[in-house]
């Protein structure tokens, strides 16, 4: 009887483990991978740590189908990459657009790009924003902009940060808000 009951719970534990297991390796649907980088002349002293962990971050998210979007965010922000994950040349192109990039001046304009990014965003959209220099981050926080930081995480290394951000995150949560409590 013993033996029974512990077959039966073995594989019941099976079942249930195996049965999660499409969820863990699942294909996800395709995103957009917004890449804003602060361009001012901060970003050369950290350049090559940027880059390298850039470089790691881009090998864990990126699938194919996906969109890349980098942005360099000097003393105006401009897309530097647009691009459709299709293979490992693709993400080659998407990296050597980051290794490629250069400091100069002492702004970066983090809230144009931020802000065009918000207004690009499809479905959902997976946004980084990487800040070397500080005054450039105060200023996207103090300034109008600032709403859109309103969701975000923050990684901090010497001498720069990594942000996550939720763009547009406010009507998604309204909406699940909304459905979760009819």
């Amino acid at each position: 009887m013993k033996k029974t009951r512990l077959s039966v719970f073995a594989a019941a534990a099976f079942l249930m483990v195996y049965s999660l297991s499409p969820l863990f390796g699942a294909d996800r649907a395709p995103i957009n991978v917004n890449l804003i980088i602060d361009c001012s002349a901060s970003f050369t002293a950290a350049k090559a740590e940027i880059t390298t962990w850039i470089n790691g971050r881009l090998d864990m998210i990126l699938k194919d189908g996906d969109k890349v979007i980098v942005w360099s965010a000097g003393a105006s922000s401009r897309i530097i990459y647009t691009g459709t994950i299709n293979g490992q040349s693709d993400r080659d192109a998407a990296k050597k657009s980051v290794s490629d990039l250069t400091g100069a001046g002492t702004s970066a304009d983090l809230s144009g790009a931020l802000r065009a990014a918000a207004n690009a965003q499809s479905d959902f959209s997976y946004t980084l924003l990487i800040s070397a220099s500080p005054t450039a981050l105060s200023s996207l926080l103090s300034g109008p902009q600032s709403s859109l930081m309103r969701f975000s995480r923050v990684e901090e290394f010497s001498g720069w940060r990594a942000i996550v951000v939720g763009l547009n995150m406010d009507e998604k949560i309204k909406r699940a808000a909304a459905a979760f409590f009819q």
